[in-house]
């Protein structure tokens, strides 16, 4: 096949360049085009706009977007500029193009800010907290809008909304627990009892996969590992990746929500927002898209591919 993937130098494009280019023909689409191995050529977004810019592909991967800003310093017009005026041009481009599949990545977060229940899936009604979620929503709800168009074009278009992707050269909310575990800093939050789902790299890439070569209808499906696990649990995790001995401590929840908001008000790593990210209930079923697939489970275990990132952090 010949794919067209967006945002194609950022963490996700990346690895999708490696696991496709080796049976695929890949091009990018960025805001910057270095040479890159596996791409044939990487496109600015202004030759969306030429007769003869971008050669016809079979697909189009659409990852390009702003990033949450969990320190809240981005404008929230950005967000909608990005991720919502990109989307809408680039999903006007595959409909108007011989492409046959198209895949957004929007976020499990964008539809749903806590979970309500024992977890969430795809019948949730949106309820995004926010211009990043916001403007995913609304990215989401201009492809949704061109559904009649799309049907008599007969082409498929897949709206993922993946759990916190994570895995080899990743630099997030990860790294930055890892920064504190590795010091030998005793961790804090043991009182914030959670499960929370991730999202490995190896099992993303292995969903783009499927969806690409195989007969899938069309629609939204949550993108995340088979296993949940709790922040308590991580960080055993990354202890036992280190060769190291956990260090929990269960500081009241009201002493540490307590230190999180002074910590926002100093510009401190630990803040309410990111305490929310660390210690959240937030569970995504991913039954749909393994359904889908026809899979019974994903390839990479949550906790295998968790260490596998936590290691690439020594290196």
């Amino acid at each position: 096949m010949k794919i067209l993937i967006t945002g194609i130098h950022g963490f996700v494009g990346s690895n999708l360049v490696k696991a496709l280019s080796k049976q695929h023909t890949i091009y990018g689409l960025d805001i910057i085009s270095p040479a890159k191995e596996g791409v044939r050529y990487t496109f600015s977004w202004d030759y969306l706009d030429k007769e003869d810019g971008i050669p016809e592909v079979d697909a189009i991967i659409h990852l390009a977007g702003k990033a949450h800003d969990t320190k809240n310093q981005s404008a929230a017009d950005v967000y909608f500029k990005v991720n919502t005026g990109l989307t809408q041009k680039i999903y006007d481009y595959y409909l108007k193009s011989k492409a046959k599949k198209f895949i957004f990545f929007s976020s499990v977060k964008a539809a749903a800010d806590r979970v309500e229940g024992e977890y969430v899936d795809e019948n949730v009604v949106p309820s995004p907290k926010g211009p990043y979620g916001e403007s995913k929503i609304a990215a989401e709800e201009y492809i949704r809008s061109k559904e009649d168009e799309r049907l008599k074009l007969g082409k498929e278009t897949y709206i993922l909304r993946p759990c916190m992707i994570h895995g080899p050269g990743n630099k997030g909310n990860l790294n930055l627990l890892y920064g504190v575990v590795s010091k030998g800093i005793p961790w804090p939050l043991g009182a914030f009892e959670n499960k929370r789902s991730f999202t490995s790299i190896d099992n993303l890439c292995f969903i783009i996969k499927g969806l690409l070569t195989e007969k899938v209808e069309s629609g939204i499906y949550n993108i995340n590992d088979d296993e949940a696990v709790s922040t308590n649990e991580l960080i055993d995790i990354i202890c036992s990746a280190m060769g190291k001995k956990a260090h929990i401590w269960r500081i009241p929840r009201a002493l540490m929500e307590g230190v999180a908001k002074i910590g926002g008000a100093l510009h401190l790593p630990l803040n309410a927002e990111r305490l929310q990210k660390l210690t959240e209930n937030y569970v995504s079923s991913n039954s749909k898209i393994k359904r889908a697939l026809g899979v019974e489970q994903l390839p990479v275990k949550a906790k295998d591919g968790l260490k596998m990132t936590i290691k690439s952090f020594e290196k």
